[in-house]
């Protein structure tokens, strides 16, 4: 069954899931992360049905998030890699990691650990410009003026609800 595309929303969480696809390919991005390469590894390390696995290493291919070498001939087999644009997205493995850790049933088993002391690491998001901890209270997501109108509709919606509670929100302000 082909999914919906979210190609047509004006969204960058939107482009981001359209080019991710599913919780397969994520998982399949965790394991390159982790550096597995080939088909039989990660189906071993998913147990995923092999024509699903294929379809969502082509969706990843075509996508840009990873690429295909060849390892050997005959039979024809291929390793994958991430690219630049794969790479990229580690910040958000390792982000839907610790929030997995945190509110999940294997809170402590896998986490990310300063190199040096062996301590895991308290992830947080960051501002590179003033090193800031980005936080609901201190940043928002803005919008340009072209925005589109369904964007300016949830900016409109979400600021009348926010004036009746409580709520800080990181999203338009």
């Amino acid at each position: 069954m082909k999914r919906a595309s979210f190609h047509p929303m004006p969204c960058p969480v939107a482009h981001a899931l359209e080019r991710i696809g599913d919780g397969w390919s994520l998982l399949i991005l965790r394991d390159a992360f982790y550096g597995l390469r080939r088909f039989d590894d990660f189906s071993h390390s998913l147990g995923i049905a092999s024509s699903t696995l294929t379809r969502r290493l082509n969706d990843l291919v075509a996508a840009g998030l990873l690429e295909r070498q060849p390892y050997q001939d005959n039979p024809p087999r291929h390793e994958y890699q991430l690219t630049e644009a794969g790479r990229d997205l580690r910040q958000v493995i390792l982000t839907l990691m610790a929030w997995g850790a945190c509110h999940g049933a294997t809170s402590g088993k896998v986490f990310l650990a300063d190199e040096e002391t062996g301590l895991p690491v308290d992830l947080a998001l960051m501002d590179t410009n003033t090193g800031k901890r980005i936080t609901a209270q201190t940043h928002r997501v803005h919008m340009a003026p072209e925005a589109d109108p369904l964007t300016q509709w949830r900016v409109r919606t979400g600021q009348a609800y926010r004036q009746h509670d409580d709520l800080v929100s990181p999203f338009p302000h």
